[in-house]
Formats: C-alpha cells, structure tokens, sequence
C-alpha cells in the first residue's frame, strides 16, 4: 500500500527526523502487522511480540529493522521479560502500541464461565496495564513519548454476546485516559483507537462464532456488522496503522486522552439477538 508523503511542515519538523523506537504488542499478523510495518517504513525501530513463533519469523524475516520475540501476554514475568530484551535492542522506548486482544468467549452471559471471562480480561486489559507500568518510567525520565491503547468501537457501546470483550475495551479506555492524566505534565501522551470491524481471519472467527451462537446465516452478519455504519465495509488494518504513525508523531503533541474511532462512523452498534 503507497502512502502519500507527510505535510512539509511535519516532515520539517526535528523532532520528526529522530529514529523512533517502538514497541508492539501482537504484531505478527493482522492489525499489529500492519502496525508493525507503517513504522518501520517509516524509519523507526520496531520490536514486536506475539504469541505466534511462525507469524514472527514472516515479519522479522520481510522486515529486517523489526526485531521480536515470542510472548505469552498473559504472563507478567515474560512480559518483564520481553520488555528488558526489547530495550536492550532498541536502546530506549519511544512508542508503545498495546495492540494484543482476543475475542474472548460468545455467549448470552448466563452461559459465559468465570476462567473464560478472566482469560479475555487477562490479554486484552491486564497485558496493556503491565505494558504501561513497564513504558511510564521511560518516558517521564525523558519527557516524552506516545503510548496507544488498543480499544475497540465495543469499548464505546454495548455488545451482546460479547460482554467480557466489551467490558475490557471499555476498561481500556478508562485506563488510557487515567495514564493522560498521569504522564501529561512529562510530556507524554496517551490515547485509545478504536477500530470498528476490520477485515481479517480474527473478524471471521467472531463472525462465525456469532452465528453459530444466534443460528443464523454467516452472510446475515456479515452484512449486519456494517449496514449501522456511514462507510458500509470493513475497516483495512492498514488504516489502523495510519491513525498509529499519526497519533505518535509531532503532527499530535496535543493529542492526548482521547478515544478515536477509526470504523467508517458507527450510527447504531451491532447487536447480536
């Protein structure tokens, strides 16, 4: 995909013609994958983590200056862990992007287990809070930086048969806003994106869960997911990726606290029945 060229006084800017150094959580496919790669073609340093060792090997192998490791989130010692090896790679923190999730269980909440809930809170919410915890330092030590949460349109409304993913991307957004609170007067900013359904095989998984959850027809939802939507298709990873570059550069210093929907405006959310 070609992007157009940065505006002159962006590209201008010294701040903007510094190496920078991020760090991705899930970036071996999908939405961290495209993540991954608009950084690193645009200069920065990139180290990545997932819990796929296969998916690793494709991004470090097409993209050279992406480094990663592989990391089960929901393990606070090997997220420490992959923290020391990523800085020690990278030599500092200029970026983190709390992109790792899952979709968690599908089901009426009656039917939803106790360990299942706690499984989906455990990457989607706990991992962004220990990845925080670790980044925060950094950058209050050096009065700068950009940390973005990974949030979902599910964590702007309701979402039937979804709630323990609901409930996290909600939480995520609770989080971001607290850490603008915090890391505001050192120069460091925090915001959440938001993204409506994006175009993937991890769309396509809770799709077909849905379905088979509601007995109705894949098509049926497929349909359902964007005919509330201004923009009637499925977001591009790529644009997420977009919205990422941008919230991290110089062309938003003032952007901070805030949660950005990137789904082609959501009129009425869905709603499984």
């Amino acid at each position: 995909m070609t992007r157009a060229a940065a505006p002159r006084h962006i590209r201008d800017n010294k701040e903007d013609k510094m190496i920078q150094r991020v760090m991705i959580t899930a970036g071996g496919s999908g939405i961290g994958w495209a993540i991954a790669q608009a950084f690193a073609d645009s200069g920065a340093k990139v180290h990545v983590c997932d819990v796929d060792e296969r998916a690793l090997h494709n991004v470090t192998k097409t993209h050279p200056q992406v480094s990663g490791k592989k990391v089960d989130l929901s393990d606070e010692k090997a997220i420490n862990a992959w923290f020391d090896d990523a800085l020690g790679d990278l030599g500092g923190l200029d970026v983190l992007i709390n992109n790792a999730g899952t979709k968690g269980p599908t089901g009426y909440v009656e039917e939803l287990k106790l360990n299942d809930w706690r499984d989906c809170l455990s990457v989607c919410l706990d991992a962004q809070f220990l990845c925080a915890r670790r980044a925060a330092p950094l950058m209050k030590s050096q009065s700068s930086g950009s940390i973005i949460n990974i949030s979902s349109t599910a964590g702007l409304y309701g979402y039937g048969l979804r709630t323990p993913y609901a409930a996290a991307k909600w939480a995520v957004i609770g989080l971001t806003k607290s850490l603008a609170v915090e890391l505001g007067p050192y120069g460091v900013r925090a915001n959440a994106i938001c993204p409506g359904s994006v175009d993937g095989a991890r769309m396509q998984q809770v799709i077909k869960a849905e379905a088979e959850s509601r007995g109705v027809a894949i098509d049926v939802l497929q349909k359902e997911y964007v005919q509330s939507q201004s923009i009637k298709r499925f977001v591009n990873p790529e644009e997420i990726a977009d919205m990422c570059v941008f919230l991290a550069s110089p062309a938003a210093k003032m952007v901070t606290g805030q949660a950005i929907a990137v789904d082609g405006h959501t009129e009425t959310f869905h709603i499984g029945s």
